[in-house]
């Protein structure tokens, strides 16, 4: 099944597929266990930073590898790139989508760049994402009513660009929030309504089930999901290593691995892959 397929499906019938970052084999293991016992399919992202950490061939053969050994069916993306020469490498690599995120720079050089990264993948079929709207990076002042992405915008750069994904700005941040957050459905249905390209929720950490179920109902067809899987792996780290004098690593890992298998299980049911009429090809 294509990428593209699927989150086709998800629109049909209300529901997304949830996409984990990933970065180390503990990590990777542990966000394909949950989808196996789940039932879902994946999306896995490489951000720069991890790619720059484990090395493009690296990362791409162990998400590979990974996904078969599991029978998870997946999807590799690149997340949150700047870089169109990275963006290039991807594709050549087997992305199944790239992110270029130029959310931060005037409309016109959005507009730019992402134009020019869907020449260089609309020939080998790779989809490509781009963000539109101020969505807050970990410790930037919050959104305001202005800085979020507009209907009017969205038709705009969708039309200009011939993006196939676009990340909204709805009152959604990424990292940590700093008070619980509000998500603006009204304006999600509305973007909907204006766009064909598939929606995308960035920064889902931190968002409370109901609106993370609302979001899903109203157009988001892919989840991004990072913060809380680095934060939990983390704590449950330090807590094995506390407590224990071994200095075999494939002890003190697993517990970590498996805090991190159940939170994403919990937010894969979210999206609704599993109950809905969405199954992945055989």
């Amino acid at each position: 099944m294509h990428l593209k397929e699927a989150l086709e499906s998800c629109r049909q019938h209300g529901a997304a597929v949830l996409a984990t970052n990933f970065y180390n084999a503990e990590t990777l293991l542990a966000v394909l266990r949950a989808a196996r016992e789940v039932g879902s399919v994946l999306i896995l992202q490489t951000s720069p930073a991890t790619l720059s950490y484990l090395g493009l061939e690296t990362a791409v053969a162990m998400a590979r590898a990974a996904s078969r050994e599991m029978g998870v069916t997946a999807w590799l993306h690149l997340d949150h790139a700047r870089d169109t020469d990275l963006v290039r490498r991807c594709i050549e690599a087997g992305y199944d989508s790239v992110m270029i995120d130029a959310s931060e720079k005037d409309f016109d050089t959005n507009v730019r760049l992402a134009r020019d990264v869907v020449a260089l993948a609309r020939p080998r079929g790779v989809l490509v994402e781009a963000e539109l709207g101020y969505v807050p990076k970990l410790g930037e002042r919050e959104a305001e009513e202005f800085d979020m992405t507009s209907p009017e915008q969205a038709k705009r750069f969708v039309q200009e660009t011939g993006v196939d994904l676009l990340a909204v700005a709805i009152g959604n941040a990424h990292g940590f929030y700093k008070r619980q957050p509000r998500l603006d459905i009204g304006r999600l249905k509305a973007i909907r309504e204006s766009v064909d390209a598939f929606l995308v929720l960035h920064g889902a950490s931190g968002i409370p089930d109901d609106q993370w179920i609302e979001a899903v109902r109203n157009g988001i067809v892919k989840v991004n999901f990072a913060t809380e899987i680095k934060d939990t792996f983390m704590a449950c780290l330090r807590e094995a290593i506390s407590g224990s004098d071994s200095i075999d690593i494939r002890q003190v890992f697993p517990p970590a691995m498996q805090a991190v298998t159940a939170l994403v299980k919990g937010k894969m049911q979210l999206c609704g892959w599993q109950d809905s009429r969405v199954t992945p090809a055989k």
